[in-house]
């Protein structure tokens, strides 16, 4: 006589609640790797001479350093 019962799921769901089902954690910046060489290389480009982000990371610099000698 075959058995007819192959699996059965009873306390899995418990189990699994136990310590939370939780999303997995996502990077800030995905991994450019496998990615088209030409795109990253125009990317690239196209930041370094992007007048807005040079501004940008001029401010950041400014503001590093202000905190800097206001907690010294």
């Amino acid at each position: 006589m075959a058995k007819d019962k192959n699996h059965s799921s009873k306390n899995q769901n418990h189990k699994n609640h136990q310590n939370g089902i939780k999303k997995p954690r996502r990077q800030r910046y995905a991994s450019l790797a496998g990615v088209n060489q030409k795109f990253l290389r125009n990317r690239r480009r196209s930041v370094r001479n992007d007048p807005n982000i040079k501004r940008n990371r001029a401010l950041e610099k400014r503001v590093q350093a202000f905190k800097a000698r206001a907690s010294s």
